[in-house]
Order: structure tokens, then C-alpha cells, then sequence
């Protein structure tokens, strides 16, 4: 119950704050980002789990491939198979299927620091998780 409190915690931590990132980047967002954002905050979040030793910069790094790789599959589910087109790279350079674009990967990268931090403080101070350290590269 302990582990299931604490993921639902972050979860909606993480969709919340991805929704507003959203509002503020382009004026709206879309109730499937709430899921999509919680899951990238969790996974970020479990990197320094996994690897508690990794430099900040490559857990950064880390972060900006996963949170992609969730907005490709993510993208290619909800706009392209089910036709719901909640965004469109498609005119972005680099594009893979108009889903995601080096552009917003570089955004990952640098947001990840925010979560990265917020992750850990919220482990350290609710729930009684080590305290964080960083080393940058």
C-alpha cells in the first residue's frame, strides 16, 4: 500500500505539472497528457532509484530519451491510431511521424532537471527516502 500511495502521489504530481507546462507552452492541454506526464515523472524519478550514483547531466540526458520515447509511443497510440490529433510535429525539422522532434527533446532535457530535483524532494521529505546528492557530470 506503501509503494501504491507513493506512485499515485507522484503521479499526479508529475500530470499536473506536465498539464501546466503544456497551458503555458501552447494555451491548452489535453486530459491524456495528465497520464502521460505522471508516467514521465515517474520514470525519471526511478532512474536515480535504479542508479543513484549517475551525474545529474546523464540522468538529464536519460530523461529527455525516455520522456520521448513515452510522447512517441504515447503519440503514435493516441494520435495516430486512435485518430484523437492532440498534437502534430509534423512541420518540426526532424520529425519522426509528426509525434516528436529534436526541438522538444532538447525541452525534456533541460524541464528534467526540475523533475529530477522535485522527485527527489519529495521522496526525501514524504516519504522518508535518502537524502539527495548530486554530482553534475
Amino acid at each position: 500500500m506503501k509503494y501504491f500511495l507513493k506512485y499515485l502521489v507522484l503521479l499526479l504530481i508529475g500530470g499536473s505539472i506536465y498539464c501546466m507546462i503544456e497551458v503555458l507552452a501552447r494555451g491548452f492541454s489535453h486530459w491524456t497528457m495528465f497520464l502521460v506526464g505522471g508516467i514521465c515523472f515517474i520514470l525519471v524519478g526511478i532512474i536515480n532509484e535504479i542508479t543513484p550514483k549517475m551525474p545529474l547531466i546523464r540522468q538529464m540526458l536519460l530523461s529527455a530519451v525516455i520522456i520521448t520515447a513515452v510522447e512517441f509511443i504515447s503519440g503514435c497510440i493516441l494520435n495516430l491510431w486512435l485518430n484523437m490529433n492532440i498534437w502534430d510535429y509534423t512541420d518540426e525539422f526532424g520529425n519522426i511521424l509528426g509525434q516528436i522532434c529534436p526541438k522538444h527533446t532538447v525541452y525534456w532535457f533541460l524541464l528534467s532537471a526540475v523533475a529530477i530535483f522535485l522527485d527527489d524532494f519529495i521522496r526525501y521529505k514524504f516519504f522518508g527516502e535518502e537524502k539527495p546528492h548530486y554530482k553534475i557530470v
